[in-house]
């Protein structure tokens, strides 16, 4: 079973041989400084370059990382197309926004729309091209900044919040904008060749929202998203969402997703015993990823996979120092690994 059918049946609810290992990119970067030096491919130009962004997520497979390829590296693309201004980062350090766009949800209809001939999400779409012309049995991961995360990449995140609580229809407006503008990006993103879709909503939080706002202000719009692209996802859907689950148990019930991925934080026996018919992902501790020992990773892989998980992969973004030999820890374990 290669990886594409590994990951494409995990994510249809089939049998497979074993769990699959990933990292999708987006907020979940895959990168690491090794592979960079081994490729000789280094931010922050590959997140500009089509063929630089192409070489790096294929320089983690090639190096016995990750079982996909997936783009971009950061969740600023869609926030600087929608007019934010970002910084791009080093080699050690993610693109960030440092300036927003808006100062009221209100004020929403001064933003731009995305414009996928330009800009890095052209970028985006011309290394998932490049990606697909190699014609791998790999999967290609598209990603997507969660409406949450990016309506407070647009609007400074407390007065965001703030207006969740004061003037919410508003924030409606605001959210259905940058949802319909998500959508647009991840129809591109799948249409130039990707397989899955992965949205990564790191803002979006029951610890954050609480549950209540959660199910308003968080479910409707991921699940608008997936409803519009899941016919051209014809690998599947993955939703990402950090902190504590265990106040949201209910509402990650009715995500669309066909994949829940969370925090290492969260019980994975917990997930499963809370939320039925999706594929369970994670959830290896990134700070262990980056600070522990090979054995101890090992320990924390098998772990994840015998409390159950269907896909392990990192909690969240890996940070960029993370050594190849420890990255490496997570294929082997699912390698070695019988259920």
């Amino acid at each position: 079973m290669n990886p594409k059918e590994r990951l494409f049946k995990v994510l249809s609810g089939e049998k497979v041989d074993r769990p699959p290992c990933i990292c999708p990119g987006g907020m979940m970067n895959m990168i690491i400084e090794d592979v960079m030096d081994i490729e000789n491919v280094c931010w922050p130009e590959a997140h500009t370059n089509p063929q630089m962004m192409a070489e790096l997520t294929q320089g983690m497979y090639k190096n016995k990382a990750f079982e996909n390829f997936g783009v971009p590296f950061c969740m600023t693309v869609e926030a600087e197309g929608m007019g934010a201004t970002v910084y791009m980062g080093t080699k050690n350090t993610e693109p960030r926004v440092t300036k927003y766009p808006i100062e009221y949800s209100e004020e929403y209809k001064k933003l731009k729309n995305i414009d996928v001939n330009e800009g890095r999400a052209k970028v985006v779409l011309d290394a998932i091209k490049i990606l697909k012309e190699k014609n791998e049995d790999v999967p290609i991961i598209a990603n997507l900044t969660g409406p949450v995360s990016l309506a407070s990449s647009l609007l400074e995140p407390m007065i965001f919040f703030k207006e969740i609580r004061k003037k919410p229809q508003r924030v409606h407006e605001f959210m259905d904008f940058v949802t319909d503008n998500l959508i647009v990006f991840g129809k591109a993103q799948l249409e130039a060749g990707a397989d899955i879709l992965t949205i990564s909503d790191p803002s979006g939080t029951g610890e954050i929202l609480g549950a209540k706002n959660f199910n308003e202000f968080a479910v409707p719009y991921l699940n608008k998203i997936v409803d519009e692209l899941k016919k051209y996802a014809n690998g599947g859907t993955i939703i990402h969402i950090c902190g504590r689950l265990k106040s949201i148990y209910k509402e990650l019930n009715s995500l669309h997703s066909d994949a829940i991925s969370f925090d290492s934080i969260t019980s994975v026996r917990q997930v499963i015993d809370n939320v039925s018919n999706k594929a369970i992902m994670g959830n290896v501790s990134t700070f262990a990823l980056e600070n522990s020992d090979v054995g101890s990773l090992q320990t924390m892989c098998n772990s994840c996979l015998n409390s159950g998980v269907d896909i392990l992969s990192p909690a969240c973004g890996i940070g960029v120092r993370t050594k190849l030999d420890n990255i490496k820890v997570l294929l082997e374990c699912t390698k070695n690994y019988s259920r």
